[in-house]
């Protein structure tokens, strides 16, 4: 087995990704900051970083799309971008919630296929 330290990982991490906002200090998580996001009309502040479906997660938001046929509600899967249920409008772009990064000023709309 490997025996990597997480502070080994940390400080390969912070060399290779500058973009990286979200920091561990011993055992708290320090934000570095926070963005404004609209989320279906509401305005929210979110941690600049964050996977976009955490945010939506924490603030309520269950039902991301409906189903094409049946028109049942979907939501949080995998969370690694393979069952593609996820899929929300941002900036009038389709991602997936699990794989977009939460930055300043995205406008995000949930319920495709409604």
């Amino acid at each position: 087995m490997f025996k990597v330290s997480i502070k080994k990982i940390f400080k390969y991490w912070d060399k290779i990704n500058t973009k990286q906002s979200l920091r561990v200090s011993g055992d708290r998580v320090v934000r570095k900051g926070y963005a404004t996001l609209t989320i279906d009309g509401f305005e929210i502040k979110a941690p600049v970083g964050e996977i976009l479906a955490v945010t939506l997660f924490v603030n309520g938001k269950l039902t991301l799309k409906y189903s094409s046929i049946k028109k049942e509600p979907r939501g949080f899967f995998c969370l690694m971008g393979s069952c593609q249920e996820c899929l929300v409008l941002a900036n009038d772009r389709i991602v997936l919630a699990c794989q977009e990064i939460v930055e300043e000023g995205i406008i995000i709309k949930t319920g495709i296929n409604k």
